[in-house]
């Protein structure tokens, strides 16, 4: 069986498309996981929304920029260690189909899964098994750290899944290690290049087979309507979160 692993698509439709449309062109994927943080930075927050959940090969789990702008939208407490976001999170509220609301509610934190007699973790990002419930507000995800195996395998101290598949930290993570492998396809949605990463998993009873892909799409009327939306921070988040790929 293969499967399609996708994160951080950040409000960034054409990137979302492309990768779709590869996986689509295949005809052998299986199933698609989006391990979280679909809106949040970019401004395609009702386009991306809406063309995951018109999908029934797509399951989600929800990050902490879904979470922060969910609150928001709620009357609940922000988090305050995204202060410096909120004025962003709540632009993206504001422009957010409110019938979003109730899907994004119900989306689970982790989804666990044994396929094909393989155990598999999808997660945005390690949270402490005692944190699973708690309010975004009270900062459950863990502080990231470095890529590399022994880093990971720290950090998911007592997880003992066979694959554990996450975001959250932008950069791709592909480590082995002796009993788990850790995934991370690297932000979809936001990148220095016009280029959307994603990962293909074929599980098989006997070994998991990881490829790395990535799509080139065209990003430019997208870099664009940062401005001619008037987004919140818009001169840092494209310098930080797109590489400034809009400088002459």
């Amino acid at each position: 069986m293969k499967i399609g692993v996708i994160t951080d698509v950040h409000g960034n439709a054409p990137a979302l498309k492309a990768v779709l449309n590869e996986l689509d062109k295949r005809r052998d994927i299986e199933h698609i996981y989006c391990l979280g943080d679909m809106i949040g930075i970019g401004p395609d927050t009702n386009e991306v929304l809406e063309t995951l959940f018109a999908r029934t090969d797509v399951s989600m789990i929800t990050g902490n920029h879904d979470e922060a702008v969910l609150a928001l939208l709620k009357g609940e407490e922000h988090p305050l260690s995204h202060s410096h976001a909120k004025e962003h999170h709540q632009w993206i509220a504001d422009k957010m189909d409110k019938g979003f609301i109730s899907k994004l509610e119900v989306l689970p934190r982790t989804i666990s899964q044994t396929i094909e007699g393989k155990s598999i973790l999808f997660i945005h990002y390690h949270i402490k098994r005692a944190k699973l419930n708690d309010h975004i507000s009270q900062d459950p995800f863990s502080r990231i750290v470095e890529p590399g195996l022994d880093n990971l395998t720290s950090l998911f101290e007592g997880y003992e899944e066979d694959l554990i598949c996450f975001g959250h930290h932008h950069p791709l993570h592909f480590f082995e290690g002796d009993n788990t492998i850790f995934l991370n396809p690297g932000s979809l949605g936001c990148n220095s290049k016009p280029t959307a990463p994603y990962s293909i998993v074929n599980i098989e009873k006997d070994k998991l087979v990881v490829s790395l892909e990535e799509v080139a799409f065209d990003n430019t009327r997208f870099l664009e309507s940062y401005e001619r939306l008037q987004v919140p921070e818009r001169d840092f988040l494209i310098n930080v979160f797109h590489g400034n790929q809009l400088k002459p």
